[in-house]
């Protein structure tokens, strides 16, 4: 059974850095990644990128136009780069997304066929109105009529190990990471429950979580994967990128 990871880049995000690493100084450009995965059984897509409207302008974003500079052509939505790819974006079957804020789902709009593989109490979150507004979420990049499939806890997509969803909560409510095994290994795509190397390493936090503490169990628990021999794909580490958007090593 051969499994492979297609990473893509859909779009870059800057910012200070004190809005996503407390106290830090100076500013960082942040790859938006989505991850395209074929088993023999499907395709999946993990997280989908930026929404293609934020190509031409930030007021998508609301309030958040102002925090963050948007770096995004035409060509890098998913569904450019799928079609890139000779994949019609209609034939994806699966779609995982780690969580629910603008900068994971901007491209679900792109695969109307795929399910979506949700944490249920990430979905339950977002249909709270005042969880909604401390959080960010716009239901208008998500509650797309796609069929819904509502998980809790670890979920094994294919029954065989290869494709598995673990619970990361902790940066939101219901936040998920995607464990993939293939030829080369397992890797874990952790999303935003470990940004970037700073965070595994020293154990620097965002300035807002839904839970620290489940954060923190997170984060260790990732250091011990690390240390067994999985490999981590951040969720927004410049280090592992190329200003064209592929990965600096193979997956």
């Amino acid at each position: 059974m051969s499994v492979s990871i297609h990473p893509m880049v859909c779009g870059w995000l800057e910012v200070d850095t004190k809005f996503i690493l407390k106290d830090q100084p100076g500013r960082v450009r942040l790859p938006i990644p989505s991850f395209l995965i074929e088993h023999p059984k499907a395709r999946v897509i993990f997280d989908s990128g930026l929404h293609r409207e934020l190509q031409s302008g930030t007021e998508r974003l609301g309030s958040l136009g102002k925090v963050f500079k948007v770096h995004y052509n035409a060509g890098e939505d998913l569904a450019g780069q799928l079609q890139a790819r000779q994949i019609t974006p209609e034939r994806i079957d699966y779609l995982i997304n780690s969580h629910l804020h603008f900068d994971h789902v901007g491209g679900n709009a792109d695969l109307p066929n795929a399910k979506v593989i949700l944490q249920r109490r990430e979905w339950e979150a977002a249909a709270d109105p005042d969880e909604a507004k401390r959080n960010g979420y716009n239901r208008a990049d998500f509650d797309l009529g796609q069929q819904l499939q509502l998980i809790e806890g670890e979920h094994d997509l294919f029954g065989d190990g290869s494709v598995v969803c673990i619970p990361t909560y902790g940066h939101t409510a219901g936040h998920q990471s995607l464990r993939v095994r293939t030829e080369n290994g397992e890797a874990v795509l952790t999303a935003d429950s470990c940004y970037m190397r700073k965070v595994l390493d020293e154990m620097v936090l965002p300035p807002f979580a839904n839970s620290y503490d489940n954060m923190r169990k997170v984060i260790e628990r990732f250091r011990a994967m690390e240390r067994a021999g999985t490999r981590l794909i951040f969720g927004h580490d410049a280090a592992q990128w190329r200003e064209n958007g592929t990965m600096t090593a193979t997956l």
